[in-house]
């Protein structure tokens, strides 16, 4: 009789929400891309995550999913981790959104906190400044239309204006964002 005294725990055990995280690194960031439900309800995103060799962004709310953006575009050298001012690399690694500039030359951008404590060491090291002033941005606003094509940023990953428009209103200050080679 005891047994069956459990199933409803078991029930229960079943139904509850899986508990609240950001996917671990080890995963393809395709396949959290493709769990998004389009109808999924949010008012802003908590977490992001760029994987630069997939050239996309997948945004985070209470640890699921909710918006995805391929195509971007990074520094003229995408590849590596930002090392130095001039080296034309998209950084790699843990920041936070820091501030956002709506009188940018590249339509609309919110801030990256490079260079990290760790970055800064690095570049002092090496005797060489770390560089700075990474965002995410829209498209130049001298461009009447449309995209530069290909990698062209001193560093920063580029979007179209309309998904810089749409980050602007879901992205809060203090959001992180995880960057992947």
């Amino acid at each position: 009789m005891t047994r069956f005294a459990l199933l409803p725990l078991l029930f229960v055990a079943a139904c509850a929400a899986p508990p609240q995280q950001v996917p671990s690194s080890q995963l393809p960031l395709a396949r959290e891309a493709a769990r998004i439900i389009p109808e999924r309800r949010f008012a802003s995103v908590d977490y992001l995550i760029v994987d630069k060799s997939e050239r996309l962004m997948v945004a985070y709310s209470g640890g699921q999913p909710v918006k995805a953006w391929r195509g971007l575009q990074f520094g003229a050298s995408p590849q590596g981790h930002k090392r130095f001012e001039g080296d034309e690399r998209t950084p790699e690694g843990r920041y936070m959104i820091e501030g956002r500039n709506p009188a940018s030359a590249y339509h609309l951008s919110l801030k990256v906190s490079y260079p990290n404590p760790a970055d800064r060491a690095f570049a002092q090291e090496q005797g060489k400044s770390p560089g700075g002033d990474i965002f995410l941005h829209g498209q130049p606003n001298s461009l009447p239309l449309g995209r530069v094509p290909g990698d062209w940023t001193d560093g920063c990953i580029a979007l179209s204006n309309a998904e810089i428009e749409e980050l602007w209103r879901i992205v809060p200050d203090g959001t992180v964002i995880e960057i992947r080679p």
